[in-house]
């Protein structure tokens, strides 16, 4: 089982280290997922992330992009799998997300993949607002 906190972690390099480690058959826990943070020109990641959002078929029908910080580092995670095929979905299933960390992982090793970050980001947790 791998513990992975998310503060301050690249989401790409997350989610990719995630899924990788989830198709070798690690169970993988994410901490923190609102603290993770997306690289980029922060009006272009909220303009590209509510346009995606708007992109929503009739009724109950997708693709439906959540503002809930774990659903969206799980998403990325998901992009990275063959999540509608029999080892991608495997391997979805064992990934778990938290905002925060649970009782039940707080004395749990962490993989920390955190730097000082330098330039321009956004958290996760900005995208909740939908600015």
């Amino acid at each position: 089982m791998k513990v992975i906190d998310g503060t301050n972690a690249v989401m790409g390099r997350l989610a990719s280290y995630a899924a990788k480690q989830a198709l070798l058959g690690e169970e993988v826990i994410v901490l923190n997922c609102e603290k993770v943070i997306i690289t980029g020109n922060r009006k272009n990641i909220i303009d590209e992330f509510n346009e995606e959002r708007k992109k929503i078929g009739s009724g109950q029908k997708g693709p439906k992009h959540s503002r809930i910080p774990y659903m969206i580092v799980k998403r990325a995670i998901r992009g990275m799998l063959s999540h509608r095929q029999g080892r991608g979905k495997a391997a979805f299933q064992r990934i778990k997300c938290y905002e925060g960390v649970p009782e039940k992982y707080k004395d749990a090793k962490k993989i920390v993949s955190s730097k000082e970050k330098k330039g321009k980001f956004i958290e996760v947790e900005e995208l909740r607002k939908g600015n």
